[in-house]
């Protein structure tokens, strides 16, 4: 694969670089990879993330399984009592206005039938190195006990809590994802922004 020259590398950390075959692209937006894959024409691409970018023009990058861009990721905090929970989902909720996180998510207040409580936030799966950094970031601890991952989300979803409420979070970033024919023709340039 051969990267265009790059300037102005800080700006591309944490985007992503698509490899069509015949030429690359350089600062895809999750979303746009997303919508990419999900087309007949590109759904063969390589996906690299630019994890570190450097002065010089040189970046590191990680290969991404296509497949991790259809899937959610999430992180659950159980609790035995209600109160608990619902202090746990208000301080998740409350600090999201004060820093966004780095993605779009979603995050809920359930009880399970056994009487347990769970705050669950629930987000694409590519971004979960970036919201498990939001999360200590924000300091976000709870008494009860954990688990996250893609397994997780699939096990919350089939058991079914009750949702006793709902919030939608909105990301951090400043970048607006391009769309429809403006994200296809992305696909034929070097650099993406």
């Amino acid at each position: 694969m051969k990267l265009p020259e790059i300037k102005k590398t800080d700006k591309y950390t944490g985007l992503y670089v698509v490899d069509f075959g015949d030429h690359s692209g350089v600062g895809f937006t999750a979303e746009e990879v997303a919508e990419l894959l999900e087309s007949e024409k590109f759904k063969e691409v390589k996906v690299y993330k630019i994890y570190r970018a450097y002065p010089d023009g040189k970046m590191e990058l990680k290969g991404v399984p296509n497949s991790i861009f259809e899937l959610e990721s999430g992180m659950f905090f159980y609790e035995s009592d209600e109160s608990t929970a619902r202090s746990d989902y208000k301080k998740l909720v409350n600090s999201a206005v004060t820093s966004a996180p780095p993605t779009k998510a979603k995050v809920h207040l359930a009880k399970y039938d056994d009487g347990k409580f769970v705050t669950a936030i629930i987000y694409p799966a590519e971004q979960n190195d970036e919201v498990s950094r939001w999360l200590l970031d924000i300091d976000y601890k709870t008494t009860g006990a954990a688990e996250g991952g893609v397994d997780s989300v699939k096990r919350y979803y089939a058991d079914e809590p009750e949702v006793l409420e709902r919030h939608q979070l909105f990301s951090s970033s400043q970048i607006e994802s391009l769309t429809g024919q403006q994200l296809l023709a992305a696909t034929k340039m070097s650099y993406v922004r």
